[in-house]
């Protein structure tokens, strides 16, 4: 079957044209992702995103390429996007306290949106914290104390000081996870 006739038959809801679309793209965009992602689920997750991705552009889709690269470059984006994302969760439990100074530069308006309900989230779940586990973890990532000034500072010892953080750490992320 000829591209556009596929295109005309998937937008007019045609299940046999989708199901044969799904069936001939599929195994192949699964493999390119695991070239690029090594947890089997979040492929699975980026096939799902740049499948629904691909049918919500489909009508803007003018036949200046294939649909295989139209599809594969919705892919590569995706692929993209699921890696700024891991890498803003990283950032946020690095030991960096400037995100914004250090992230901004490299966004678009999108990621900086990304960036903002970041934040958001993250105010959330810190009211959400017991405060000696809020007080801590500010102290560490906010304010940049080492864990041995910040033992000094809570006058307790370094193991209790490297407990308490971890402890916080811990809660910190059950509580952005379940956000």
């Amino acid at each position: 079957m000829e591209e556009q006739e596929i295109i005309k038959q998937i937008l007019a809801r045609d299940r046999t044209a989708l199901y044969a679309f799904y069936h001939t793209y599929q195994p192949k965009l699964h493999r390119f992702i695991q070239t690029k992602v090594n947890n089997p689920v979040d492929v699975d997750d980026i096939l799902q995103d740049t499948l629904f991705a691909f049918l919500e552009a489909l009508r803007d889709f003018q036949g200046k390429s294939s649909i295989q690269t139209f599809l594969f470059s919705i892919c590569h984006h995706k692929i993209i996007d699921y890696y700024r994302r891991k890498k803003i969760k990283h950032i946020v439990f690095s030991q960096m306290p400037n995100l914004e100074s250090l992230v901004s530069p490299l966004l678009n308006p999108e990621e900086s949106f990304d960036v903002t309900l970041y934040k958001e989230n993250i105010q959330m779940v810190f009211k959400k914290l017991l405060p000696r586990h809020r007080h801590i973890l500010q102290l560490k990532y906010i304010e940049d104390l080492s864990v041995a000034d910040i033992a000094n500072k809570l006058a307790i010892t370094f193991k209790s000081a490297e407990s308490i953080l971890f402890r916080a750490r811990k809660a910190f992320v059950e509580a952005f996870v379940a956000t």
